[in-house]
């Protein structure tokens, strides 16, 4: 899950709140609430659509951009426009709700859209994906994996929909197959218990074929959502059911943290010290397991062909739970508050977006998640050629989101200190109440 970087949503919320409510005009905004949606006219508008990718996929997403104005019924118009990375947009985002100068369509993770709610700056879709006459059946909603479906409804917002969902990734664990087999396991582990035994194992029995002499069962490398992963693969939450208040400090929390530490702790495993140290020791053959993100599929891929060319593959992170609880995550696409016909337009080419046919196309170019599970029967090619993607796919039923909580991004910092000092020998209770303590502070500045 990306980071918002310089821009913090505490600040944020507290800027958008501040540069809204100075009074004057807004009959955009005041239109756009009170139109009737079924009898608004979205022909001929000009939708801007600012977004992060590059390379391959913005090349994709341009040509789909192309093919949708060609064909609309409504000859509604486009405009791509790659706006940076993520603190980027956020940063563009907070500048346009002050001025009143916002694009149409934007990418945002769900708590950068809860920042900008705050100042009522989003439209809720839920309208949108309701209506009669723009919107979706019962049965393409029911189309969209739970878990993604509900990913994008606030409670803290009054149940609004701040955002709908192209594409998503999960937390997977890759490990390298030949070794496993070496090891005497004929499968990945299904659990924690089993995870760390093969972890000390590794350690003392390196890869036939490893490049070197170091030997790890695991490089760990310090993030949120591995932290969120290893809690919800045990049973646990990083925050509760309607996400008013944070849960860090927990029995899951506490034995993610603490396996983590042994782990470091006995050499069967290490903390990851320069960026992708992980994946590049798991390419030479020195690390048993990984834990990232399915989006790497193609990375890995490249970089054991350049290493010690192994049989590798991936699978569900171990767990307590009866089923696997997958960790999923990406950000959505939120529509600005500006007219009722350019915001319908908007949901138009959102919809179009999603229906499976582009989903599948989007799918092939980025390599991520489509969020319907129609989307597979476009995909059979695709799974044959990608084993790896097919398998993970099959685990999308079982994904749960992290907390969409203005503020969040904060939180997720402080989830990262709190992970290195633990690695570092501190005490995981102290650890965690500290987190708690904080992450509840974050949280009231957040809220304003």
């Amino acid at each position: 899950m990306n980071k918002l970087g310089a821009v913090t949503l505490a600040v944020l919320a507290g800027l958008l709140i501040a540069g809204c409510s100075k009074g004057g005009d807004k009959p955009a905004k005041e239109k756009a609430k009170s139109a009737d949606l079924e009898s608004v006219d979205p022909t001929g508008q000009k939708v801007t659509f600012w977004y992060q990718h590059t390379r391959q996929r913005e090349e994709e997403l341009k040509a789909m951009i192309a093919d949708f104005n060609k064909t609309n019924a409504q000859k509604i118009e486009v405009a791509g426009e790659y706006a940076g990375d993520y603190g980027d947009i956020c940063n563009k985002m907070m500048a346009g709700i002050q001025s009143d100068e916002l694009p149409n369509l934007v990418v945002a993770y769900q708590n950068q859209a809860a920042g900008y709610a705050h100042a009522d700056a989003l439209v809720d879709l839920n309208p949108y994906i309701d209506s009669k006459k723009w919107g979706l059946t019962d049965a393409e909603k029911a189309d969209f994996f739970p878990a993604f479906w509900k990913q994008d409804v606030f409670p803290s917002f009054g149940g609004k929909r701040l955002g709908f969902p192209p594409n998503r990734s999960m937390e997977v664990l890759y490990y390298n197959e030949e070794w496993l087999r070496e090891l005497g396991a004929d499968s990945p582990p299904a659990t924690w218990e089993a995870f760390a035994a093969l972890c000390a194992k590794a350690a003392k029995q390196p890869f036939s074929r490893s490049a070197g002499e170091r030997s790890f069962g695991y490089i760990h490398s310090v993030d949120a959502s591995r932290f969120a992963a290893m809690v919800f693969s045990n049973g646990g939450d990083v925050a509760n059911a309607d996400r008013s208040a944070y849960t860090l400090n927990t029995p899951q929390a506490k034995a993610a943290m603490t396996l983590l530490q042994q782990l470091c702790k006995s050499k069967a495993a290490e903390a990851e010290s320069e960026p992708d140290m992980d994946q590049a020791e798991f390419a030479a053959g020195r690390a048993l397991f990984n834990i990232g993100s399915s989006s790497g599929l193609p990375f890995y891929k490249s970089a054991v062909q350049a290493g010690v060319k192994f049989r590798w593959a991936v699978a569900a992170l171990p767990h307590t739970t009866p089923q696997p609880v997958q960790d999923i995550y990406g950000a959505s696409v939120s529509i600005p508050t500006t007219t009722p016909a350019a915001q319908l337009a908007t949901w138009l080419f959102v919809k179009w977006l999603t229906e499976p046919k582009q989903q599948a196309r989007w799918a092939k170019a980025s390599n991520y998640f489509p969020t319907r599970k129609s989307t597979a029967d476009a995909l059979k090619d695709y799974f044959a050629a990608n084993p790896n993607y097919a398998k993970l796919f099959a685990l999308l039923e079982y994904g749960k989101a992290e907390p969409a909580i203005a503020g969040y991004d904060e939180v997720r910092d402080e989830i990262e200190k709190a992970t290195a000092s633990v690695l570092d020998g501190d005490d995981v209770g102290k650890a965690l109440k500290e987190l708690q303590k904080k992450a509840e502070e974050l949280l009231k500045e957040a809220a304003g």
